[in-house]
């Protein structure tokens, strides 16, 4: 059986993911702040698809939480043969809304530690010569939209950097760029979502089950649907000042800052 350490597990994409896994018969390292919730899910994924769930809680927006995951895909001994990188959450606020202190704390989850346990997990894997990482990310990655979009740009700039850099060695990399999905992400970030038409909206079993076949097939950006994949046709032909003005006022509407 190969092991899958997934960050953000107990909910949303990080969750949907768990379970596929699982299904898929991959033992899972389970990351997220509660323990409690851990707990839970992983007696469920267990007894459900009879796999081991080892939980270990960690916080990422601290240096302790990121050295405590970065160690679990150090261990040679226990090795990680895949990294789901999706831990990450929005600020509610436009730029100098939001506290300097939120704004780093994003920084540090969406950028530093994804560069962090990326390493960590990718130096291990290519001793072995075989491993992949995937690092969450977002459509906002493409549109000039506040420093949400800004750090989620920078996982698909890294992503794609290092994937080439990792060429041949045997180590996936690939970032997932995925637009809204019905999670817990809007809620959490005190975010009205009743204003966002229903076709925008996706299911995150599918979306990772589309994730997941870009991996195999070698890719290194994936945007899991027909829907935004065209929409991301229009945004790479439209000019940047226009795209500015539409997505600072659709952002403060629909997504976080």
């Amino acid at each position: 059986m190969t092991t899958a350490l997934i960050t953000g597990s107990t909910a949303g994409i990080g969750a949907a993911f768990a379970r596929r896994l699982a299904a898929d018969g991959h033992n899972l390292v389970l990351v997220a702040r509660d323990t409690e919730r851990l707990a839970e899910q992983a007696t469920e994924l267990h007894d459900r698809h009879g796999i081991e769930a080892e939980v270990l809680t960690a916080d990422l927006a601290t240096d302790d939480g990121i050295e405590t995951v970065a160690r679990r895909l150090s261990d040679r001994r226990n090795p990680v043969d895949l990294l789901i990188n999706n831990a990450g959450f929005g600020n509610k606020g436009r730029y100098l809304e939001v506290s300097m202190a939120d704004e780093l704390t994003m920084l540090k989850v969406h950028c530093e530690a994804v560069l962090r346990l990326t390493s960590a997990a990718s130096a291990a894997m290519r001793e072995r010569g075989r491993g992949g990482v995937v690092n969450v990310a977002s459509v906002a990655a493409f549109v000039p939209r506040g420093t949400y979009g800004a750090s989620k740009a920078w996982v698909v700039q890294f992503t794609q950097g290092a994937a080439k850099d990792l060429a041949g060695s045997g180590v996936r990399l690939m970032a997932l760029a995925p637009g809204f999905v019905r999670t817990e992400f809007h809620q959490r970030a005190g975010m009205g979502t009743d204003n966002i038409p229903n076709w925008m909206w996706l299911d995150a079993d599918k979306l990772v089950a589309a994730a997941l076949a870009d991996l195999a097939r070698g890719k290194t950006l994936s945007i899991p649907d027909p829907r935004y994949k065209a929409l991301m046709g229009v945004v790479k032909v439209a000019p940047r000042g226009l795209l500015g003005g539409i997505t600072s006022r659709t952002g403060r509407k629909y997504g976080p800052q």
